[in-house]
């Protein structure tokens, strides 16, 4: 019996503080990602950038910083408190996430057409205001170094741009970002290489520009990095899987502990039942449910 009891103990005591650290570390990540968030959402409202949530990095890290400080907070609260209630929630709200990213996951990949559209008719909103928000002018220019592509679907797509459509005055008229342009070693880059190409044949400028969309040769690097890809995916979705195998196994030791000794645990976290003594601060604060009489 003593062993059985031992075991239980230590089960107990494992599944607890395990769950404490894992929570904590989430709960910090969160609170860090929402500070980015909060200090880039300021700095984009300061030079009155684009308004817009989607094309805003600024608002997506505000809203997974809130979400990730929120969820680990009660898993924190949860695990220290042995509250069954806040665990289940804890659990709860873990498990809807990660089924939610999921679904997410396989519905844009089974509706694959439409993803691709629902991105490119977004990145366009945002080449319409490139020059004005500061954010989105970034993330596109290291794209487009990065996978050597113009555009969302094609670099025509830039006379959506009020400075580079062709009926615009200026050097940028009929023109692309310099950073659609080729590139050439040892050689300063120009700003105004790309000027003139949308008054051009396609095939004139394979020596000039990158011609293909952005979208496509995004989608084209994660097929060919499949490994790097599902790598990503099992970085991002397997500590969520553990969290919520943790949590369950946790609740249910709790459980077991109220059906065998009357109340929470305290006999777990004791080594078993013992006389009546004075409690620290420490078990203080991680008692919380009430003994049942």
């Amino acid at each position: 019996m003593s062993d059985v009891r031992y075991c239980e103990r230590c089960s107990y005591l494992f599944l607890k503080f395990t769950l404490i650290i894992y929570a904590t570390v989430f709960w910090l990540i969160g609170g860090f990602i929402l500070a980015i968030g909060i200090y880039a959402e300021v700095e984009r409202q300061r030079y009155k950038t684009l308004q817009g949530a989607f094309l805003a990095p600024a608002i997506i890290l505000i809203l997974l910083g809130v979400v990730m400080f929120i969820v680990s907070f009660i898993g924190v609260l949860a695990s220290l408190r042995d509250n069954l209630s806040l665990l289940k929630v804890f659990l709860y709200m873990l498990t809807v996430c990660l089924i939610l990213e999921l679904l997410g996951g396989i519905l844009a990949l089974v509706f694959r057409n439409q993803t691709v559209e629902l991105l490119n008719k977004n990145i366009r909103k945002g080449m319409v205001n490139y020059y004005d928000d500061l954010d989105f002018k970034n993330i596109m220019d290291f794209v487009q170094r990065k996978f050597k592509c113009c555009g969302s679907e094609e670099y025509m797509d830039w006379t959506v741009n009020m400075y580079h459509n062709c009926s615009a005055p200026g050097p940028l008229a009929c023109g692309v970002p310099y950073t659609c342009c080729l590139e050439k070693p040892n050689e300063v880059a120009n700003t105004l290489c790309g000027s003139g190409v949308l008054n051009k044949n396609r095939h004139e400028l394979d020596q000039m520009i990158h011609v293909r969309g952005c979208t496509n040769a995004v989608f084209l690097w994660f097929m060919d990095n499949y490994k790097i890809m599902g790598g990503l995916l099992l970085g991002i979705l397997l500590p969520q899987f553990i969290g919520v195998l943790f949590t369950w196994l946790y609740i249910t030791r709790v459980e077991d502990a109220i059906t065998d000794y009357g109340h929470y645990g305290q006999d777990l976290l004791d080594g078993g039942p013992k006389g009546p003594k004075q409690q620290g601060k420490l078990a203080k604060w991680c008692k919380c449910m009430p003994e049942i009489d």
